[in-house]
């Protein structure tokens, strides 16, 4: 497992241990906010965080602490890859075989998961050292960005 997927799952177990909920119906949302020890018309005690997600608002400080500080932990390991050829390029091709890039040579998704543009690649000698890494796996000749 490379250095951005023991990251990456690290965080998502921390994530999966918060108490959030998911709702698609009505029934579901009533058994959400059971679990809770809310009745459905308690809406005042939960935020919606998107996507049928909801946490209870006395959980809300710990949630914004949570993805503030993955995503700093993610900053921080990308700052910290001097050359583009550690956590970055581990970072590219986790992403790339996430995608399906072998199958759609397509990087959009990959980018978009990543919140990059290729402009910003293109202009990083380090993101740029990491993706054309990534992509050497895909390609039997050098292939560059």
């Amino acid at each position: 497992m490379n250095s951005y997927e023991q990251l990456r799952n690290r965080q998502q177990e921390e994530f999966n241990a918060f108490p959030l909920g998911a709702a698609f119906s009505d029934k579901q949302f009533a058994e959400m906010m059971e679990k809770w020890g809310l009745t459905v018309n308690d809406t005042d005690k939960i935020y919606s965080i998107g996507a049928g997600c909801f946490i209870r608002r006395t959980d809300s400080d710990a949630f914004h602490e949570l993805t503030e500080r993955h995503a700093k932990e993610h900053e921080e390991a990308m700052a910290a890859d001097e050359t583009g050829l550690g956590y970055i390029k581990d970072m590219f091709a986790c992403e790339l075989a996430n995608h399906e890039y072998g199958y759609t040579y397509e990087l959009d998704d990959t980018l978009e998961t990543l919140n990059l543009t290729l402009e910003e690649i293109k202009a990083d000698k380090r993101l740029r050292a990491g993706l054309n890494a990534a992509l050497k796996k895909y390609y039997n000749y050098k292939y560059e960005i």
